[in-house]
């Protein structure tokens, strides 16, 4: 089976590894733009690939690209934590269609940042591999795992959650994507939740003067806790203040 990828940060490139260990046949790498791209060195090294087999994701859709990658003559597409939107003639070139695996318990949390909203929204946390289709996240499911949130992680603990399931769940059902057997399951599109990338700065300053309850603020910070990222902030004479929350279970804090 040849294989365009769609990668990005440490769990594209343990993916990567990992196929290209199983002896898989790897035929271009395609990688977020320069400024959203994380582990891109790692993930050209590891793909063994020349530079023309290597595209930025963000001339995905430009049809001189579509059409290099039509003659590359892939079968199946493999998108991993990739962050750019596909058109319709880009995902008809795949005769096995374009697999997705997105941090998220679908529906729930389609869109970006979805650590970040499980715990604000309440909504459970998981990690999804379906089928791309035009919308966002809305493709067929089939395969997913539920992710417990503690009452301890933030943001970047239930990030670090979800990278461990996601390279689990890939290595696990492989096999069955790639000789066909599994079933997919359609989604509803108006049942779960989505966000875009700037839903965040609607959470983001904490108003010193506004009432919330205590629940729903250590959500937000625990949330936005993710160094290096600012996160949450209150402003203090003109100037931001960022906010993040250190959270230990008791048994911890007395060790």
């Amino acid at each position: 089976m040849r294989i365009l990828f769609l990668g990005n940060n440490w769990v594209g490139w343990k993916i990567l590894e990992w196929l290209n260990q199983e002896g898989e046949q790897v035929i271009g790498l395609i990688l977020n733009p320069p400024e959203k791209q994380n582990y891109g060195n790692e993930l050209i090294e590891t793909s063994g690939l020349n530079e023309q087999n290597v595209f930025d994701g963000s001339n995905i859709n430009d049809p001189m690209i579509i059409q290099q990658i039509q003659r590359l003559n892939p079968d199946i597409a493999i998108s991993v934590y990739f962050g750019c939107v596909l058109s319709k003639d880009i995902i008809n070139i795949f005769p096995a269609g374009v697999l997705n695996l997105h941090p998220a318990l679908l529906p729930y949390n389609r869109g970006a940042n979805p650590n970040i909203w499980s715990i604000v929204d309440g909504t459970p946390a998981g990690v999804t591999i379906h089928y791309i289709d035009e919308g966002i996240d809305t493709g067929d499911i089939v395969a997913q795992t539920r992710v417990d949130i503690e009452p301890v992680d933030t943001g970047k603990t239930l990030y670090r959650k979800l990278e461990q399931a996601s390279v689990k769940i890939f290595i696990e059902h492989w096999s069955y994507f790639r000789s066909g057997k599994f079933d997919r399951i359609n989604q509803e599109k108006n049942c779960g939740s989505i966000h875009n990338s700037r839903d965040v700065d609607f959470i983001d300053h904490i108003d010193i003067h506004k009432s919330y309850l205590a629940k729903d603020l250590i959500n937000i910070l625990r949330a936005r806790t993710f160094p290096p990222f600012p996160g949450a902030y209150f402003l203090h004479e003109g100037k931001k203040i960022y906010l993040r929350l250190e959270l230990l279970y008791e048994d911890e804090l007395n060790g």
